[in-house]
């Protein structure tokens, strides 16, 4: 972690598990089955489990293959959100968590480049293995807290039909139809 990481840290501490849970309850609660947001809700708990069999793998090939699969559904998932999404939060009158959601996944996607060069039995890997995760636990939260809550809310029903099959498109155009499974 950076010396600005740390400083930012320590100035804007992390919202806690409880509001984490309070905020994918009400997520949950405003998604239907199969629609835009309860896809993305399923791609977040298998980010989660991804970066959990990431911190369990027990030696560096099956480390390496699970920071690979994580990577898969990182990439696939921020594709297809800063494809989608993040428009319809833009169109919708949310540049700036569009704009956030942008640069934090770019953030993400370098930090990650930066793991793979680094031994993954070392505890350098173990430090920035969660620090990532961190961020994207951030990231999520800011997602499932308030700005899909707003999306669901504002968008029209035939917006919202439309990111249905939209985000579905672009999230199997990188990871694979069957990549939850």
């Amino acid at each position: 972690m950076s010396v600005v990481d740390k400083v930012i840290a320590a100035v804007t501490p992390p919202e806690s598990e409880e509001d984490r849970r309070e905020a994918r309850s009400k997520a949950s609660a405003a998604a239907t089955p199969g629609d835009w947001l309860a896809q993305i809700l399923d791609h977040h708990r298998a980010i989660e489990s991804a970066f959990a069999a990431v911190k369990q793998a027990s030696d560096a090939p099956s480390r390496k293959g699970s920071l690979k699969q994580l990577g898969v559904l990182l990439t696939g998932h921020a594709n297809a959100e800063e494809s989608v999404i993040y428009p319809a939060l833009a169109d919708g009158g949310e540049k700036t968590h569009a704009g956030a959601g942008y640069e934090e996944q770019a953030m993400v996607k370098i930090q990650m480049a930066l793991l793979e060069k680094l031994d993954p039995m070392s505890q350098d890997f173990v430090d920035k293995l969660e620090h990532i995760e961190g961020a994207v636990a951030h990231h999520v939260y800011a997602e499932e807290g308030n700005w899909y809550l707003d999306l669901k809310q504002k968008a029209p029903p035939q917006d919202q039909m439309l990111l249905t099959q939209r985000y579905a498109e672009e999230y199997e155009r990188y990871v694979g139809a069957d990549a939850l499974a």
